[in-house]
């Protein structure tokens, strides 16, 4: 689950790449480099020992 989570988080931060050349909205830049943030965070907690 962890690569499936990292493999979203880049493919939103190139999402941010193509909004940013194509000069979006501030608005909807942030939302998807949140969006890439949490998926990234995601798949690292997803790593981290712990009971299961």
């Amino acid at each position: 689950m962890a690569v499936a989570l990292f493999a979203l988080a880049g493919i939103l931060v190139g999402g941010v790449v193509s909004l940013v050349k194509q000069g979006a909205t501030k608005f909807s830049i942030g939302l998807v480099a949140a969006l890439a943030v949490l998926a990234a965070a995601g798949g690292v907690a997803w790593m981290l020992p712990g009971d299961s």
